[in-house]
């Protein structure tokens, strides 16, 4: 077991937190005494979370409520948190889902790329700063093995010509890798760092709007599954370990530095990435 840090009256904020991993993490995190900000898109289920993380000894915790592939509910999340607080020593980028159909956001953006990338990005971006003011810093962002089967696809980043539900998902956790990587470059030097991760695959309520051939290779995949538990770990070692502090730009996978494919290390990709999802979400550096 790793040491962890000294998160006590430390600031630590995290998404999706209702079932699964994010739920664990939660929960896990909470135990070592900061102020725990939970964002959940359902306020019923994230405050049972709330309630729990109180029973088990930590009162210093609050839910804000957020659909984050909502950029409008993005915006005013951040900006209710920072009336609230000058301070976030850990954002942890966990919510996500993979949709069996092509649908759209408020924001008429691919669901898809609307909630695991474009809210990983904008809720970043419109926190960096009260995150640099914080440093030491981290934030921990949920990728997944999927991304190795993943492609950027500049010409159809929504799906418009052709949409399969895990050509768009493992496209969006490629995202998360190459969103990684160019944060870490462009926080170099400020005690902010960024890194992603594989959590395993686990058997949460994920996926629970799979229909057909999807629903039925993730039933029979149930009893392979990690717990939320389990997949959870790697989360909370780059969110609470002392033995990566400094360590960013990096992916990892059962706790340990792993391996990702050559497109997911081109920093011209990660650059031209950046850009176009700065266009999207009209988020300014």
């Amino acid at each position: 077991m790793s040491t962890t840090i000294d998160l006590k009256g430390k600031v630590c904020l995290v998404t999706g937190v209702t079932q699964g991993i994010g739920r664990a993490a939660a929960l896990s995190i909470a135990k070592l005494g900061p102020k725990m900000v939970l964002v959940a898109r359902d306020a019923k289920r994230g405050g049972e979370v709330v309630d729990e993380i109180k029973a088990a000894g930590n009162p210093n915790v609050e839910l804000m409520v957020a659909d984050l592939s909502s950029q409008a509910d993005i915006r005013r999340l951040a900006a209710e948190f920072k009336a609230r607080y000058q301070q976030l020593h850990l954002l942890v980028n966990n919510a996500g889902a993979v949709y069996t159909e092509r649908q759209l956001s408020k924001d008429g953006i691919e669901l898809t790329w609307a909630l695991n990338h474009l809210g990983y990005f904008l809720l970043t971006e419109l926190l960096l700063d009260v995150i640099k003011a914080s440093a030491p810093a981290r934030i921990v962002s949920v990728s997944s093995a999927a991304h190795k089967s993943g492609h950027i696809n500049f010409d159809d980043l929504q799906g418009e010509k052709g949409y399969k539900a895990f050509g768009a998902y493992s496209q969006s956790k490629l995202a998360n890798v190459l969103f990684t990587s160019e944060l870490a470059r462009r926080l170099e030097g400020s005690g902010v760092t960024a890194n992603c991760l594989h959590p395993g695959v686990v058997g949460t309520g994920f996926g629970h709007n799979a229909t057909g051939l999807l629903k039925f290779l993730i039933k029979l995949a149930k009893p392979l599954l990690k717990t939320p538990e389990q997949g959870a770990q790697t989360t909370i070692y780059l969110a609470t370990s002392a033995e990566v502090e400094g360590v960013t730009g990096k992916y990892f996978a059962n706790c340990k530095v792993a391996s990702v494919t050559t497109e997911a290390k081109d920093a011209a990709i990660a650059k031209r990435l950046w850009e176009v999802s700065e266009q999207q979400t009209r988020a300014k550096s």
